[in-house]
């Protein structure tokens, strides 16, 4: 089970910009029958437009732009986005989603002895804590951090079991 997100960003900006086009081009034609000016002089637009060379510079800034458009649009339907189900072991195909895992994943951190403030983030290959404490002397708690979610990881089973990495920051000072 490998969930990815829709592609929604991407097409309600292409429907937007489509959209847009048409009510223009739809508000233009509808002054030009009722005999009023319209918002866009067809005539001298055109004109416009058929003064200019393929080489001018207002042609090619505006071909890159649509081209640079359209690349990112192809991109964006092609590359894969972040798994919204990250994907577990087990006989049936099953999954658990990227919230739930991420905060099962804080609550086991937070449960550590001298823990204040857990902070999560789940990448493709790594989850990143960064943990705060208000101890004066923090040593072990990183350690403990680390062993808790792995314990928490043993249980979730996951596919791929990404590498912890704990950074600690202690509120008070030492000295």
């Amino acid at each position: 089970m490998k969930r990815r997100p829709r592609r929604s960003t991407p097409a309600a900006l292409t429907a937007l910009v489509v959209t847009a086009a048409g009510a223009l081009a739809a508000i233009v034609a509808i002054q030009m029958i009722l005999g009023e000016r319209p918002w866009l002089d067809y005539g001298a637009t055109a004109r416009r437009l058929h003064d200019l060379h393929w080489t001018d510079l207002p042609v090619l800034i505006t071909g890159g732009v649509v081209a640079l458009l359209g690349l990112v649009l192809v991109l964006a339907a092609v590359l894969p986005g972040k798994l919204t189900v990250l994907p577990l072991r087990g006989d049936l195909d099953s999954g658990a989603s990227r919230h739930s895992y991420g905060s099962t994943l804080r609550t086991a951190a937070a449960q550590v002895d001298g823990v204040e403030k857990v902070r999560l983030k789940v990448r493709r290959r790594s989850i990143r804590v960064r943990v705060r404490t208000r101890r004066t002397r923090p040593d072990g708690i990183a350690d403990a951090v680390r062993v808790a979610i792995a314990n928490r990881l043993d249980r979730i089973d996951p596919v791929r079991r990404p590498e912890v990495k704990v950074r600690l920051r202690a509120v008070r000072s030492t000295s």
